[in-house]
């Protein structure tokens, strides 16, 4: 799951903004100035930024013109600030996005969600090597690595593992990785992806019995964890 640097001087807002992410499921590391955030942020290297703009001590678009000379990871921008000049220099630094104080934690969440995704499909877009863990998906060479050693799949067991794996947290019937995995909707009872998954832990999980990466949704399918 993602790490989130949250930033800003006052600790109450900190706290909500904590709580909602945490309850979606998010890690969170939290700063209280801007010596203090670009500190944390080399220290943690977070996913996202959430950056409160009126820091004690050096400002937010200091943070964010610091971060930005050698890193592109999602900023959003936290402020008070209502001037349409003051949000375009901040979006000009380099923030992905800004928004005004008082501001509802939920939407915050959901633009978080959005900018996250965002930034996944485009990775995924431009690598061609999925990693995770001790495991390597070369999907152009059609080879699944574990521990630097080649792991063979099946055709069938490789394209499942790639719909799994570029889609974390994402839970998926039966039919859908079938669907997946065959090119096409098939007849037959869906209860077979059932093998080819144990088939999959088998191979690529360090204790199959209790998986950590392929995990079962009880009642609907089977989902991706990191």
């Amino acid at each position: 799951m993602a790490k989130i640097l949250v930033v800003d001087d006052e600790k109450e807002i900190r706290q909500v903004i904590v709580k909602y992410l945490q309850s979606e499921g998010y890690l969170t590391i939290e700063a209280e100035n801007g010596v203090e955030a670009v500190m944390k942020y080399h220290d943690e290297h977070p996913d996202l930024l959430i950056l409160d703009l009126n820091l004690p001590d050096i400002s937010g678009e200091k943070v964010c013109e610091s971060i930005r000379q050698s890193n592109d990871t999602p900023i959003i921008m936290l402020t008070a600030k209502v001037q349409e000049d003051d949000r375009i220099k901040g979006l000009a630094l380099g923030a992905d996005d800004y928004v005004l104080k008082p501001f509802s934690p939920k939407e915050l969440v959901m633009r978080v969600k959005a900018i996250l995704r965002r930034t996944l499909v485009s990775k995924q877009q431009h690598q061609e090597v999925i990693e995770f863990g001790k495991i390597e998906i070369d999907e152009q060479a059609y080879v699944v690595k574990k521990d630097g050693k080649e792991v063979f799949l099946t055709p069938i067991e490789f394209k499942i593992l790639v719909a799994l794996s570029k889609n974390p947290g994402r839970t998926f019937t039966r039919e859908q990785l079938i669907s997946f995995a065959l090119g096409y909707e098939y007849d037959g009872l869906n209860r077979t992806i059932d093998s080819h998954i144990k088939n999959l832990r088998q191979k690529i999980e360090s204790d199959p019995g209790s998986p950590k990466h392929i995990r079962t949704v009880f009642g609907v399918g089977y989902k991706f964890k990191e």
